[in-house]
């Protein structure tokens, strides 16, 4: 403040340097590239059953009709699983009718949440399929199952089902049990752990069949998914071993883990120990 109480002026801003020479150049060499029109992305039409883009629909390879089932399907499904092209589950609920396959999408399932779920896995005719030590045949089960049941199936990775089941409090109350079959998966355009992994489609399709007792289920269920990894196939897909598969005939390219839990998860595989 100046003798007799004015107030000086603030002194005058500094003027901004001058870009440097390739530094204007560059700017307005971007200029142009704000007026250039934006080119949207659109989706290809697909098709309302199937959910495949509508030029390789697979509606022709599902039945004509829903299955007439009994038996009700819920499956879990880890919100992964919601984004991948080549899913199964879609397919699947395709050839059931629309109150026999109901999917639920998410990690946690509470309660508070989902109390209709909840009331399902209280109900005794509940099965949830999950293998493991205290896991019952479901062929053992189905013998003495007389009531119209409910199975739920976790739809994801392993270690995405095995987070699902463990920790969500209302899975451990359905009766566990897993399917004790050989067969190899027909899902040859996805890794699998092992030779015996099966898809969440192909794991519906052989439970359908024994729990309705009924073995053509399983080959209805199963010709969308031949039609699907087929026509991968011819257009570039590769099929995808399991990893046991790689692991024993030396064909593994990918650095090993240095965790030895998943480590000892590939030697099991190797020494073909279930795990």
């Amino acid at each position: 403040m100046e003798r007799g109480g004015a107030v000086a002026p603030a002194p005058a801003p500094a003027p901004a340097p001058a870009p440097e020479r390739g530094q204007q150049g560059e700017e307005e060499g971007y200029a142009g590239l704000w007026e250039l029109p934006v080119e949207r992305c659109e989706r290809r039409p697909e098709c309302g059953r199937c959910g495949r883009p509508q030029k390789v629909c697979l509606c022709p390879f599902l039945p004509i009709h829903p299955l007439k089932v009994s038996t009700c399907l819920y499956i879990i499904q880890h919100p992964a699983e919601e984004s991948r092209v080549l899913r199964t589950v879609p397919l699947l609920a395709a050839c059931l009718p629309p109150d026999k396959c109901k999917i639920l999408v998410g990690r946690r399932f509470g309660e508070d949440r989902y109390p209709e779920l909840a009331t399902v896995c209280r109900n005794p005719n509940t099965l949830i399929l999950y293998p493991g030590a205290e896991a019952t045949n479901l062929e053992e089960v189905a013998v003495m199952c007389s009531n119209p049941s409910v199975l739920i199936i976790i739809d994801g990775t392993w270690s995405q089902a095995k987070d699902i089941f463990y920790k969500n409090s209302l899975f451990q109350l359905p009766k566990q049990v897993q399917l004790k079959t050989n067969i190899s998966s027909q899902y040859v355009i996805r890794t699998q752990p092992t030779n015996t992994c099966l898809s969440t489609l192909e794991c519906a399709a052989v439970a359908l069949s024994i729990m309705e007792k009924n073995k053509s289920i399983q080959e209805t269920i199963l010709r969308p998914l031949q039609a699907l990894c087929s026509f991968q196939l011819q257009h570039g897909a590769q099929i995808h071993h399991s990893k046991e598969h790689l692991l024993k005939n030396g064909l593994y390219d990918k650095p090993m883990p240095k965790n030895k839990r998943k480590l000892r998860r590939m030697e099991l595989l190797v020494n073909n120990v279930k795990i």
